[in-house]
């Protein structure tokens, strides 16, 4: 094994965009069509919602986070507070779902790449930007955060500036205060689906948030950690629920909600649907621009995931091995190698494979999260134990724990009520006990 270190390269802008670059993306710009469509002009209060819940589950992971700074973050806090299995659990379950993550969002750039060159074959839309960013995360930690900070700096930017540009049209509306917000009533009402219509949304909700965890990923690389990840995790979520929320109400307020259909993005089809194509075409950019940033972000995740799983021998020796300049080149070419299978599914299933991978991805985002908000309770019990007091509290202890269990198991009985999304549900119970049986072999 390399005797070169993990260097901590990344500074609190780095982090600050890595968290907001994951969690605003492909989500948001193309997975809220069928958020959308479920719960109407209501979808905001969905955001809002799901806002809430990850910013409890963040403060538990960056209290843990702040106390131990390492690569592999909540599978090693897994594996230390609440036992071995655990661990392998929580690691290889988050490392499967930014496989998957990474295949959603290379299947989002097709789909955008769609909208200027409709005859060009997705899957090489998919190659090109694997080959490229599985380049970049081969270069150095900083590099990684460099690009990132830019690329989420261009599409908050973006979102930042649609929001202002909607609010401009809103506000010069022919129509006074209230009509000019008609859009949020017509066709049905706020709710028009009913408040179970905007539960339903809930489950594609957190799938937009999954991603949001990634601060602590990035603590065994960041510099001064017991700084600048309590200012991530404080900064980043009070931003996204004005991203969402406030993007949600501005969109509704455009366009109909039931015009918002699936060929492209919601935020490309509205502003071209309002007579202005030329921002059509550059909130394309933008979005495609976010799925790049997503993917950037899921190859380095699941390369720091499996580098802490060889550590704590969950994982073979061989993930463990760090190049000259502190980057886990095997996880990273093998992760991006896997996610080759993105290509082949968007050339055998060019129109299902997104919404399909979505439906998955949110299944595993439910088995990380249920484990962030159970491995801090037993960490509660350790610190208690021994006298010890954390630096950077999480909120409502335990009583948002048991809460946000509460909310994770009524997502799971809502995607078993969902046609596209009961095949995940069904799916979870059997890939724990893959995962299991994973475990004891390799105890044997």
């Amino acid at each position: 094994m390399s005797e070169n270190k993990m260097q901590r390269g990344l500074k609190n802008r780095h982090l600050q965009m890595i968290a907001l670059g994951t969690a605003v993306g492909t989500g948001l710009f193309y997975g809220s069509t069928a958020t959308i469509a479920l719960a109407g002009p209501a979808v905001s209060l969905s955001y809002l919602i799901g806002g809430i819940i990850i910013f409890l589950i963040v403060r538990m992971l960056g209290e843990m986070s702040v106390e131990e700074p390492v690569s592999g973050s909540f599978s090693y806090y897994a594996s230390k507070y609440w036992g071995k299995f655990p661990g392998f659990l929580a690691g290889w379950n988050y490392w499967f779902l930014y496989i998957l993550v990474s295949m959603a969002e290379l299947s989002a750039v097709s789909i955008y790449l769609g909208y200027w060159f409709p005859d060009l074959p997705k899957w090489i839309g998919v190659l090109a930007c694997l080959v490229i960013i599985t380049a970049v995360n081969l270069v150095t930690v900083s590099a990684y955060g460099e690009i990132e900070f830019w690329m989420a700096g261009i599409k908050i930017s973006a979102i930042i500036g649609m929001i202002l540009i909607g609010s401009y049209y809103i506000a010069t509306n022919p129509n006074p205060f209230p009509m000019n917000f008609h859009y949020l009533w017509d066709h049905g009402g706020f709710f028009p689906n009913g408040v179970e219509g905007m539960l339903m949304s809930l489950a594609p909700v957190l799938f937009s948030f999954g991603g949001i965890e990634l601060i602590g990923i990035t603590a065994g690389e960041a510099q001064n950690p017991e700084k600048t990840i309590p200012r991530a995790v404080n900064q980043v979520i009070y931003r996204i629920l004005i991203f969402y929320v406030g993007t949600m109400i501005v969109l509704m307020s455009l366009w109909p909600w039931n015009m918002v259909g699936k060929e492209a993005s919601p935020f490309v089809q509205i502003f071209e649907g309002a007579g202005f194509p030329a921002t059509a075409s550059i909130l394309n950019f933008v979005v495609l621009t976010a799925a790049v940033s997503v993917y950037n972000s899921a190859i380095y995740s699941n390369s720091r995931m499996l580098f802490g799983l060889a550590k704590s021998g969950n994982a073979p020796k061989f993930f463990e091995k760090l190049s000259a300049r502190g980057v886990p080149v095997n996880g990273i070419l093998v992760s991006s190698a896997i996610t080759l299978l993105a290509a082949v599914l968007n050339a055998v299933l060019p129109d299902e494979a997104f919404m399909y991978m979505m439906a998955i991805v949110t299944g595993a985002v439910v088995i990380s999260w249920a484990m962030i908000v159970l491995t801090h309770i037993k960490f509660r019990q350790h610190c208690a134990k021994d006298g010890i007091v954390p630096k950077f509290k999480a909120l409502l202890y335990p009583a948002a724990n048991y809460f946000c269990l509460a909310f994770l198991a009524m997502i799971l009985v809502i995607m078993a009520l969902m046609d596209e999304m009961r095949p995940a549900v069904i799916v979870m119970p059997l890939w724990i006990l893959a995962i299991w049986i994973f475990y004891r072999s390799k105890r044997r």
